[in-house]
């Protein structure tokens, strides 16, 4: 009995040759509507799934291979003589290798569409192909994906098919479990119901680069993409330098969500998982200077991101001597600024630089993994609450500026978080203490000198007077925390005999 293949795809790359390689190898071809048009149009002879089934397709080509003269030859399995005798007597003829990939769902969605279109773009009988086939693996070759097609041509040279068949079935059920996490993403989203109130959360990601390790060199590692999540840096395109690791790609992570937080024109610089620097100014290069400039020796070999088109003055200011830096981020790179950084002496491709789509404001939702399970909530995007001012002596206008860019700095420090700012700049940062008054130290002794006349940010409220106490010795003039401690009045009498300006937010930023 000639052996059959059944091969039925939207993506038509490299169909028409694997077609040939297994009609030159004895399999006649089965197939349907532009698949088969485009088999024959490279010369293949192919019998129609309509043919073989006697049965026309219908309701607007929902309808094609869902039959059991089709499904038969996927599951029936031929090493059983119940199976060869059942088969026998339908008339039903084995399937050996299947070659199926699914309607553009993802990339339907992911562009302008109605709703009735991405119903249209389900796909029912290749999910159900796929499936059967898969489970089937001891007796079928199953192929979705077109880059494994000349492996199969060579496997059937050389006898191992068989030997990989199991391999591929899996990657079917990868591939349709994550074509159908799509869809019942979308679906959730459609009906607005909130899927941290579903009974299961199907959420599918695409593997996009591989590591040479992950956080440590003995942990492996990878970076996958959320194909309907909101776009950041994990879309970023690589535009020079080596591939970046784990470690970059959080620390990138970290600058770019907060360069997308402040005002243009801005930069931020990072280091382990924290920003040492943030600062807006007239440009690009005057902002990496003043981001800088908070602490040096952190931001050599840190990750800079810049919330515009890095150009060839601010690849200068970040090329000039006593500079080294891992990775940049921007919304993209002039030709000029990357020739800078391509011919900046002893850097060579050590610099990786990252053109980004900067992060839309918007709630999603956060995963964070635990062992056994995963924790999921709701992004933190600043509620945007109406600031009190308790304390008897209120901010200036220019104190309330520098109040509202620390504001938007500490929510990406790990809590405890105290950061110390003037103006647009930031001048210390105190991150990840197990008490805030040892994180204000820190954020104070940072800033130094420049603390005087300086204001102040917790990420919550503060809960003792002794954190305004050393504010007040370093001469800080105005501090911004959430209130609602039940020392409030404490806190406010200590600031106020101080002569410290204080504003309530109302709204709490922990980052663990």
């Amino acid at each position: 009995m000639t052996p059959r293949a059944l091969l039925s795809v939207t993506d038509k790359r490299g169909i028409v040759e694997f077609g040939q390689g297994l009609v030159a190898r004895g399999f006649q071809l089965v197939s349907t509507g532009g698949t088969a048009a485009a088999l024959r149009a490279g010369g293949l002879d192919v019998l129609d799934v309509a043919e073989l089934t006697g049965f026309p397709e219908m309701l607007d080509g929902r309808l094609k291979t869902l039959h059991p003269l089709v499904h038969g030859a996927l599951l029936g399995d031929v090493r059983l003589p119940e199976h060869r005798e059942a088969m026998t007597k339908a008339g039903i003829s084995p399937i050996g290798i299947v070659a199926v990939n699914l309607y553009a769902f993802e990339q339907t969605v992911s562009a302008e569409h109605t709703f009735e279109q991405a119903i249209e773009s389900i796909d029912i009988g290749g999910p159900a192909m796929l499936r059967a086939a898969a489970k089937n693996w001891a007796n079928v070759s199953v192929i979705v994906d077109p880059d494994d097609y000349a492996t199969v041509l060579g496997a059937i040279d050389d006898g191992s098919l068989a030997g990989r068949r199991r391999g591929l079935a899996a990657k079917v059920f990868r591939h349709t479990a994550y074509y159908d996490s799509v869809i019942a993403r979308y679906m959730t989203e459609a009906v607005g119901v909130n899927p941290l109130e579903s009974e299961t959360l199907t959420v599918g990601f695409r593997r996009s680069q591989g590591f040479r390790y992950g956080e440590n060199p003995h942990q492996a590692g990878a970076i996958f993409t959320d194909p309907l999540g909101p776009r950041g840096i994990a879309q970023a395109r690589l535009l020079w330098g080596i591939d970046p690791g784990y470690n970059n790609w959080l620390d990138a992570d970290g600058a770019w969500e907060l360069v997308a937080d402040l005002p243009a024109i801005a930069c931020a610089i990072t280091k382990h998982g924290n920003p040492c620097g943030a600062a807006v100014g007239k440009s690009l290069g005057e902002a990496y200077r003043e981001a800088r400039a908070a602490d040096p020796v952190s931001a050599f070999g840190g990750v800079v991101a810049m919330n515009g088109v890095i150009d060839a003055e601010a690849a200068a200011a970040m090329t000039e001597k006593g500079n080294k830096l891992d990775v940049i981020v921007g919304a993209d790179f002039t030709a000029e600024a990357l020739d800078i950084f391509k011919n900046r002496s002893g850097w060579g491709q050590e610099v990786r630089l990252l053109a980004a789509p900067l992060p839309g404001r918007g709630v999603s939702l956060t995963l964070r993994s635990v062992r056994g399970g995963v924790l999921v909530q709701e992004s933190d995007e600043d509620p945007g609450n109406a600031w009190s001012y308790p304390s008897k002596i209120k901010p200036t206008a220019e104190q309330i500026a520098g109040l509202e860019f620390l504001w938007r700095v500490v929510p990406h420090v790990k809590s405890n978080a105290i950061v110390v700012g003037a103006g647009q700049r930031l001048l210390g940062v105190g991150a990840g203490q197990m008490n805030r008054v040892q994180s204000a130290r820190l954020a104070l002794q940072q800033a130094g000198e420049d603390a005087r006349g300086a204001v102040l940010a917790s990420d919550a409220f503060i809960p003792f007077p002794d954190t305004v106490e050393v504010a007040a010795e370093a001469g800080i003039a105005a501090i911004v925390q959430p209130g609602g401690s039940k020392k409030d009045a404490d806190v406010l009498a200590v600031a106020d005999a101080a002569g410290i300006a204080m504003a309530f937010t109302g709204a709490r930023h922990f980052r663990h």
